[in-house]
């Protein structure tokens, strides 16, 4: 069992019709026809949306996808359309909403991988592949890969968890031009992010991106390069051979792992309530990743 420890009710705003309550993001259709989507402050970890919640963690997905998305633009498209607030929206959707062009999404997750960890490594251990890929031997976890690769998997539902898949199955799914579209444009964009995010003293380890088309054009689309979608390491950390540190929910993973939470993950009870000590640090994480990344202060 998992999901939704406590599934929010969706804001009503004039206007404005609810389509979807993600992990993280809220979904609407405005009058227009255009997306809003809304970045919620939710925390997922192991398949569960948590029953706590990370303060300004919506607003720092959104911002820093922003950041991202500019320095993109040359690459390909992106949904974008506008970041006002639609009228009648709460105050608290500020900086956390943005209007978007509705596509016709590819359902796949378009993975790419620099550095051999998570579920990759656990394929490689087995095969020596991952997701099909031979790879050299003598490998381990966080070794930097010879050349970055496509890794795709699944969109999996709320409460279920993605699973790694070939690129041929991709290519049967949607047809070989979008599987070849999509692996081309995911490795030209973790290439430029892995690039810009080394000069800024972060490792890029692997990132999964959304795709979709608008008039048979290929768009980049919802949230990108953020601690949610991403691993980032400190640069001057990285060691390979055992798991790095990193900037996303990693004290969340470890305080429900640990002895403290009482929590079997392998259980069927939902997880607890985070303590403020858990909570203020991943804040403090997400906030790091986004000043390191961006240049910038939060505020």
């Amino acid at each position: 069992m998992s999901g939704f420890v406590e599934k929010p009710e969706p804001v009503e705003v004039p206007g404005l019709v609810h389509l979807h309550t993600g992990k993280v993001r809220d979904l609407y259709r405005d009058e227009a026809g255009r997306l809003v989507m809304v970045a919620s402050d939710r925390m997922s970890a192991y398949d569960w949306v948590l029953p706590t919640e990370i303060p300004d963690k919506g607003r720092v997905l959104t911002q820093l996808s922003l950041w991202w998305f500019d320095r993109l633009t040359d690459l390909l498209p992106n949904h974008v359309l506008s970041t006002e607030l639609p009228a009648g929206a709460p105050a608290d959707w500020a900086g956390r909403t943005l209007i978007c062009r509705s596509l016709d999404m590819v359902p796949v997750e378009c993975v790419a991988r620099g550095y051999l960890t998570g579920s990759g490594l656990a394929e490689y251990r087995q095969t020596r592949t991952v997701c099909g890929l031979a790879l050299p031997e003598g490998l381990t976890d966080g070794s930097e890969l010879p050349s970055p690769i496509f890794t795709p998997a699944t969109k999996a539902a709320v409460g279920e968890h993605d699973e790694n898949v070939s690129y041929e199955e991709v290519a049967r799914q949607v047809g070989a031009e979008t599987a070849a579209q999509l692996r081309q444009a995911t490795l030209a964009v973790y290439g430029r992010a892995r690039d810009i995010a080394r000069d800024r003293g972060i490792v890029l380890a692997d990132t999964k991106f959304e795709f979709g088309f608008a008039d048979g054009e290929l768009v980049l689309a919802d949230e990108v390069l953020t601690p949610d979608s991403s691993r980032f390491w400190p640069a001057e950390e990285w060691e390979p051979g055992h798991a790095q540190p990193s900037f996303d929910k990693q004290f969340v993973r470890d305080w429900l792992t640990s002895p403290d939470s009482a929590w079997d993950r392998h259980g069927e009870l939902p997880p607890p309530p985070l303590p403020p000590e858990v909570v203020d640090r991943t804040r403090a994480k997400y906030v790091e990743a986004y000043e390191r990344l961006t240049g910038l202060s939060w505020s």
